[in-house]
């Protein structure tokens, strides 16, 4: 297979698993708290949804260096302004993402304790920021 369509596949595999834990994890939220469970979110967090974490912190890992390397071989400059609000926009995401993780940590430890509301406008915000830069790679506005 010819590098450029495996980093491709790769870089949107990559987003896919991300985009689909995600949905996971909240749809498991929202059917636990609609049971009446109020620490739903702490939950995620227990042994079967470590591995759908770690699946989301791998893709998260993976999509800079493909995302580099696709930008490098097809030979478009980093300087293109939907790059690098890709760039900005994905840092973000990405802090927010670990935020939101130690944030789950932090609740699973300490049960009722923390703002739910706060919790899922950062989950919200970087689920927006991952569909923005979806957007923005797909459009590829050159």
């Amino acid at each position: 297979m010819e590098t450029l369509t495996a980093l491709k596949t790769g870089h949107m595999v990559a987003t896919a698993v991300l985009l689909l834990c995600a949905l996971g994890l909240a749809i498991r939220v929202w059917r636990t708290r609609r049971n009446g469970d109020a620490n739903a979110a702490g939950h995620t967090l227990q042994r079967p949804w470590v591995f759908v974490w770690l699946l989301m912190g791998l893709a998260l890992l993976s999509m800079p260096f493909t995302g580099w390397w696709m930008v490098h071989l097809v030979g478009w400059p980093l300087g293109q302004t939907w790059l690098l609000a890709s760039s900005v926009l994905y840092t973000v995401a990405a802090l927010g993402w670990f935020w939101l993780l130690v944030r789950l940590s932090k609740l699973r430890k300490a049960t009722g304790a923390g703002n739910g509301k706060f919790t899922f406008a950062l989950a919200l915000f970087s689920f927006v920021c991952f569909i923005a830069i979806a957007g923005l790679m797909g459009a590829k506005p050159v």
